[in-house]
């Protein structure tokens, strides 16, 4: 095969140096036929295409080959056989050529194969507010020097390319109703669709082409937004492109390098920052004249109004157990102690659990995302220390418990006292009654005073609760006689002679 440096070397002997085309075979040891083509011509390069490739052993054989390699193409992965063990069958078939046509072959194959089933796309238009994608990645992030795998929700608008992305340390439902919530609150409005690929927080059963069975509490949240839900085709992500290719503009423009934060709230500011940052100074991709942001600003008028935030939980019911605790999500968190004996549900929250129980709340915390933690409230077992006031000292709900500065005080001065933990408790116990805010104010009294006893703040409480007597009411001048009645003993002796 002619090289290309021959080639040249030929045209600019013949048409530059003026030489003939048996000099120039002659010069370069090339046959003059050649010589005479690549003149004639006029191409810069040649290469030789069999326009028949025989196939003398294969090409019986070739209807078979075609059907092991069509039913081995079908297979899973796992199953998939390698192509050593697709010769061997069709080599027990009767096949007596080698195994390098058959691997020649199958490449052959693979490529009509792919290029059969290349899929071409139609570019998509949406009008202001119409659409919005949404869909989960997995990113890494060093949060308080520890690497964590954090779940990141995406939500971009369809018309202006806007996007919203918030870090969440779980991909559960009550975070994708979170995600929503601040992301109109963002937006400050919602469009009338939503595209989500089938995920199990919102799509509970699949059926034939685009029904759907959307989860109970999903299709609360739409109806709350005026959000219409649509699922795309399973294993078609090309349904909802402009989200997927956010995720990745997102990793490699907002978290690599590697992110550095000391909380989740910090890494979120910082995920919102960018986003605007980067809504202002990226052009849209359809009017090139203008920024995602200004598109954005524009589509707002078009948006559905935010609704307000959705009680985005997810609700389960547990025991509690005799030490005033509830099994959640791998961790435990205290209730009331009247709670014990009776079932509790828990609502789950992004950011908090709420336990209730008959509709009222018995229970409240910060949720926790580790592996058996326990969250305590102090105050939910103060009703218990006034049978056993001893577990004040060594119970685990009051350890670095951190008391208002005054309670403090009278704790640490009560502790000189012989009866001091059960004095503590009563002191406590009032708090239930009177509220934190009085007993601090009873204490700071009492320590003012100089004194420290149970029954002293027990009784400054009892006198700010009950009222004082209403002060002596004084006559005004003009309701006083200008002549008071003189008594006269006279009339009961005129009484007494009638008798």
């Amino acid at each position: 095969m002619l090289v290309v440096e021959t080639i040249a070397k030929i045209r600019r002997a013949h048409f530059v140096h003026g030489k003939a085309i048996k000099a120039i075979s002659r010069e370069l040891k090339v046959s003059r036929k050649v010589v005479r083509k690549i003149l004639r011509s006029g191409e810069t390069a040649f290469a030789y295409e069999r326009r028949v490739q025989p196939m003398p052993k294969i090409g019986p054989w070739r209807d078979e080959l075609d059907r092991l390699l069509a039913t081995n193409a079908a297979r899973s992965s796992r199953e998939r056989l390698t192509l050593v063990r697709v010769f061997e069958e069709l080599r027990g078939l009767g096949y007596a050529g080698g195994y390098d046509a058959v691997r020649r072959y199958a490449a052959s194959w693979r490529r009509r194969e792919s290029a059969a089933a290349a899929s071409a796309f139609v570019p998509l238009s949406f009008a202001p507010g119409e659409t919005y994608q949404f869909d989960w990645s997995h990113e890494i992030v060093l949060i308080g020097g520890v690497t964590v795998t954090v779940k990141v929700a995406h939500l971009r608008l369809c018309h202006s390319r806007m996007l919203f992305v918030r870090a969440y340390p779980r991909e559960t439902q009550e975070m994708v109703f979170d995600a929503h919530d601040r992301a109109f609150a963002f937006f400050k409005g919602a469009c009338t669709r939503g595209v989500y690929d089938n995920m199990k927080t919102a799509v509970d059963a699949i059926f034939t082409g685009r029904e759907r069975r959307y989860n109970r509490r999903f299709q609360q949240m739409c109806g709350h937004y005026l959000v219409e839900p649509v699922a795309c085709t399973p294993a078609a992500g090309w349904e909802k492109g402009q989200v997927e290719n956010q995720v990745g503009v997102v990793r490699r423009r907002f978290f690599a390098p590697r992110v550095r934060v000391k909380s989740y709230s910090e890494l979120n500011a910082w995920l919102l920052d960018r986003c605007v940052a980067w809504a202002k100074a990226q052009p849209h991709p359809e009017a090139r004249e203008k920024t995602i942001w200004e598109m954005f600003e524009a589509e707002r008028p078009s948006l559905v109004p935010y609704r307000g935030p959705f009680d985005g939980f997810h609700a389960v019911p547990a025991a509690v157990s005799k030490t005033c605790l509830v099994r959640f999500d791998n961790n435990k968190y205290s209730v009331a102690a009247g709670a014990v004996g009776r079932p509790v549900e828990i609502r789950a929250y992004a950011d908090r659990v709420e336990l209730r129980q008959d509709g009222r709340i018995v229970g409240a915390h910060a949720r926790a995302f580790g592996r058996g933690e326990t969250v305590y409230d102090p105050w939910h077992y103060v009703p218990v220390l006034a049978r056993k006031p001893g577990a004040l000292r060594n119970g685990a709900p009051f350890k670095d418990w951190v008391l208002p500065a005054s309670i403090e005080r009278t704790r640490r001065k009560l502790r000189a006292v012989a009866d001091d933990d059960r004095q503590m408790v009563d002191i406590l116990a009032a708090v239930l009654t009177d509220g934190l805010s009085a007993v601090e104010a009873a204490c700071a009294e009492a320590l003012a005073e100089g004194v420290c006893s149970a029954d002293v703040i027990l009784n400054i409480l009892a006198r700010r609760r009950d009222p004082a007597p209403p002060m002596t009411i004084m006559t005004p001048e003009a309701l006083r006689l200008a002549s008071e009645p003189v008594a006269d003993c006279a009339r009961y002796d005129s009484l007494r002679r009638a008798l």
